[in-house]
Order: C-alpha cells, then sequence, then structure tokens
C-alpha cells in the first residue's frame, strides 16, 4: 500500500474549477450579505417583540 493516496493529484481539478473566473455569475459584496443578515436579525428582533 502506498503513503500517496493522490490527494494533490485530485485536488488540481477543483483548484482550476475555483480559479476560473465565471462572466456570466452574479458578484455580490461579502459586506452586502453581513448588512442583509443584520437587518434581517433586526427586523425579527422587532417584529418578535411586537408580537
Amino acid at each position: 500500500m502506498s503513503s500517496n493516496s493522490g490527494g494533490l493529484m485530485s485536488s488540481a481539478g477543483l483548484v482550476r474549477y475555483f480559479d476560473a473566473e465565471d462572466t456570466n455569475t452574479i458578484r455580490v459584496d461579502p459586506r452586502t450579505i453581513v448588512a442583509f443578515g443584520l437587518l434581517f436579525g433586526i427586523l425579527m428582533l422587532v417584529l418578535n417583540a411586537m408580537a
């Protein structure tokens, strides 16, 4: 049994996949996601307090 399981070779395709820039994707700033999550949480707290 060899100690090389082929991990480096099998991960090369994933690295190539994630490095590829796709021009058809929607770009969203990570700060927008965090802000939306915070606003949604605050909205839930307000609606819960009103109930």
